[in-house]
């Protein structure tokens, strides 16, 4: 590489052809994105946040039921997380929570999501209320309010 160097009043510069310069302005541009990349990257190891797949948050971001896709995620069966001690149903009406049949309460949710290892609010779209009454009694009350006319 040719460089010639000049004594300014403002001290001495170097000048280099201009195929150089710009050559070492890409390397400089490429060592700041390295910089900020590794800035990220220590960010989020020390923020300790759920870190998932893109296929993951895209199958989310498409609507796709969070319970079965996180679940899916997790190396687990229904019949695993069903049954894990963290939330104690049955595989039945975890499969109704996956299918959208039914919704559960927000209890059952925080239960899954703590299965699951994520926040309640990556389950956000399927939670219902408080409280869903068992199927029986949803049975009852309708035969009920039928007969009341």
């Amino acid at each position: 590489m040719k460089v010639e160097f000049r004594k300014t009043p403002a001290g001495e510069v170097a000048i280099i052809p201009r195929a150089e310069y710009e050559r070492l302005m890409v390397l400089s541009n490429e060592a700041e994105e390295d910089v900020g990349t590794a800035r990220l990257v220590a960010q989020a190891k020390r923020d300790k946040g759920v870190r998932l797949p893109l296929a993951v948050v895209q199958q989310l971001a498409n609507g796709e039921n969070p319970i079965r896709v996180l679940r899916q995620f997790r190396g687990m069966t229904q019949a695993e997380l069903a049954t894990a001690k963290a939330v104690q149903i049955t595989q039945n009406y975890l499969s109704d929570l996956e299918t959208g049949k039914r919704k559960g309460p927000i209890a059952l949710h925080r239960k899954l999501a703590k299965a699951l290892d994520v926040p309640l609010d990556f389950l956000d779209p399927v939670l219902a209320s408080d409280y869903e009454p068992a199927p029986a009694r949803r049975k009852a009350a309708a035969s009920t309010k039928r007969a009341r006319g």
